[in-house]
């Protein structure tokens, strides 16, 4: 098995991986695409499901896992929060704190479940038509439910969208942008499943560059789509919002 990945020093090659009983980490497997925080996120999850650990037993601390990987303090924390966000982690402060694995409820349980179906042939065709029946359901609930704070990240996501240089980072942004979306939406349940099939469509998604021209115009079709959505929510406008997600599941 290998190690929790490592985060090499500018100009020299990746550290040896450190040899910690009981904490090695299962081959991520992870697609490039992914950004270092949810690749040790995705690393966690395995540690976690592959040594037994229950609720309430220890996972370590932000520290012991930075000095662990290499990675910086905001790398570290931006994964305990997804990990936590999912209800996989909790955090507990004081003396004798730390990252502990949190009570496995209804949510946790449903995100195994969509793991464990990875590997079916039927997939990401599974994916997609589960995604677009949430879609309606996720994005009305941002809309009812979306602070200042949470429209101008959604906004900031969608100039991101816009200005990606590739086809891969143009993908990391759309899957970023609907992940907080579906962070706003107070249907927890709906926003985990939601994210989980999110998670087989990273992986799966790809499109051809014959026709570069063409490719360009999807883009911009769809950023246009994206940030017609993003405006729906922040307007808390829900028949524009139902608009918007159709037009965001019938791409050309």
């Amino acid at each position: 098995m290998a190690t929790m990945p490592q985060e090499p020093a500018a100009g020299q090659a990746a550290r040896p991986p450190r040899k910690t009983p009981g904490t090695r980490l299962p081959g991520l497997g992870a697609p490039p695409a992914r950004t270092r925080a949810e690749q040790l996120a995705a690393a966690l999850g395995e540690r976690i499901h592959s040594l037994g650990l229950r609720a309430g037993d220890p996972v370590g601390t932000l520290e012991s896992l930075r000095e662990e990987t290499g990675y910086a303090y905001s790398t570290v924390s931006e994964a305990v929060r997804v990990l936590r966000d999912r209800g996989i982690l909790e955090i507990r402060p004081g003396r004798g704190g730390g990252l502990f694995v949190a009570e496995r409820g209804p949510v946790v349980r449903l995100r195994h479940t969509l793991l464990d179906v990875r590997d079916e042939p039927t997939t990401v065709a599974d994916a997609i038509e589960l995604r677009d029946h949430l879609e309606v359901l996720v994005d009305l609930g941002a809309a009812r439910c979306r602070t200042d704070e949470d429209v101008a990240e959604l906004r900031a996501q969608v100039e991101r969208l816009r200005a990606a240089p590739d086809w891969d980072a143009f993908m990391r942004a759309n899957w970023a942008l609907h992940e907080r979306i579906a962070r706003i939406c107070p249907n927890r349940m709906a926003a985990a499943v939601y994210t989980g099939t999110l998670g087989h469509l990273s992986s799966a998604s790809s499109r051809s560059a014959d026709d570069p021209a063409a490719a360009e115009r999807y883009r911009a079709e769809r950023c246009q789509v994206h940030a017609d959505l993003v405006e729906a929510i922040a307007a808390g406008d829900e028949a524009a919002v139902r608009a918007a997600v159709a037009r965001h599941n019938t791409p050309a």
